[in-house]
């Protein structure tokens, strides 16, 4: 009787009213948990959204890195080796030197500025300085050079010219010519030679302004 008893007793607690709001736990599982997991997997989400951009962002800056990288490379980078001493004893024999592209963009070359020319679009450049402007008259007489029947000797760098060539005899320039001599003109093939002569502004690929090697002579020019 006790035990039936028992089981009476413990059939009526199970009939407690249930938990406010209706709330029913069957089997472990709640809508609390439920809606904790939707909840969790929103988060996710917009973690996910989060992190996207930022990859694209970290893509971008990479991008515009390497694309300045380039550009600087390709406007002052570009390399030309020096044959010869025609330049000495400013540019040796063997030196590697770096040419700015941009500079003649925003000026003209200058009276004393060491450019980088080719003639006829051949590959190989030749180094020298430029003497001579457009419309001006180049003379080489005495071992002087004379810019318009008068002595030049700011930014020349030569003097005791031996060998005029065809400045022997007055050499006009065009609106778009050059007249360049090298430093060390008994060793220079230069304006004066008939292989050379004039230089045209569209031949002019840069001016010389960074010695990149040997690393014993490395430094602005």
């Amino acid at each position: 009787m006790q035990g039936l008893d028992f089981r009476k007793k413990r059939g009526r607690t199970e009939k407690k009213p249930g938990r406010p709001g209706g709330r029913k736990t069957r089997g472990g599982l709640r809508f609390e948990d439920k809606k904790r997991g939707l909840h969790f997997a929103q988060e996710k989400e917009y973690n996910s959204r989060i992190g996207a951009k930022e990859i694209i962002l970290w893509a971008v800056e990479i991008l515009i890195v390497c694309m300045a990288a380039v550009f600087l490379v390709a406007a002052f980078g570009q390399r030309v080796s020096v044959a010869g001493d025609s330049m000495s004893p400013v540019l040796k024999n063997g030196d590697v030197v770096l040419i700015n592209r941009v500079v003649y963009h925003f000026k003209e070359p200058a009276r004393g500025d060491i450019i980088a020319f080719s003639r006829g679009g051949e590959s190989r450049y030749s180094v020298k300085r430029v003497v001579g402007l457009p419309g001006e008259t180049v003379q080489i007489a005495d071992g002087r050079i004379l810019i318009n029947g008068e002595e030049i000797a700011e930014n020349i760098h030569v003097s005791g010219i031996e060998y005029a060539g065809l400045a022997e005899e007055p050499v006009e320039l065009g609106d778009d010519e050059y007249f360049v001599i090298g430093d060390n003109h008994t060793a220079s093939d230069d304006s004066r030679d008939p292989g050379t002569g004039n230089i045209k502004r569209d031949d002019i690929y840069g001016e010389v302004w960074f010695i990149a090697g040997p690393a014993a002579d490395m430094g602005l020019i």
